[in-house]
């Protein structure tokens, strides 16, 4: 839910948040994070190594960033993100701050507190910034549902227990019941 506030925020307000207090800034609205569970983390981390795995292996030159990670998702002072896994393979959006532009995959763990917000809200601005593939894992549902937004709107679900292709890596997939 967004905080209350008649005018629009911007990127100077999500720096003036008391010390420790995550928030993410889409369309010059305000989010609250709530502290995410261990499941959670666990889910991170463990794709964070797999994906750094797979790239040191093939001597790539992407890199893989989890939360929490600045991307300044429209380079404008209205949209600020902190995605669970950001995967960017333009070294030159990359800066001391984060990510100035779309990472080229972002994976979002739903929390159980508010999962719209990564189908609805977070979904939509992904797409139309460049976004190439974006996840949502869905640990209540034990679910993986993929966009890969360079074919279109093609998007597929799939289980815990499935091998997820990789989109942006034909040579990746992903067993998230393996991982936990």
């Amino acid at each position: 839910m967004p905080l209350p506030k008649s005018n629009h925020y911007t990127i100077e307000d999500i720096y003036a948040l008391p010390e420790g207090q995550r928030a993410e800034l889409i369309d010059g609205q305000i989010y609250d994070m709530a502290p995410p569970n261990r499941t959670h983390q666990r889910i991170v981390s463990q794709l964070t190594k797999i994906i750094g795995q797979h790239i040191d292996r093939k001597h790539g030159s992407c890199e893989v960033y989890p939360a929490p990670f600045a991307v300044f998702l429209n380079k404008d002072s209205k949209n600020y993100v902190e995605p669970d896994i950001s995967v960017i393979c333009d070294k030159d959006k990359l800066d001391d701050r984060g990510c100035n532009g779309a990472p080229d995959w972002i994976i979002e763990v739903t929390s159980p507190s508010d999962p719209q917000r990564d189908y609805g809200i977070k979904l939509f601005k992904y797409r139309t910034a460049g976004v190439r593939e974006y996840w949502i894992v869905n640990p209540q549902k034990h679910t993986v549902t993929v966009y890969d937004f360079e074919k279109g709107e093609r998007s597929n679900q799939y289980n815990f227990c499935d091998d997820v292709p990789v989109c942006i890596y034909e040579d990746l997939v992903i067993n998230m019941d393996e991982l936990l």
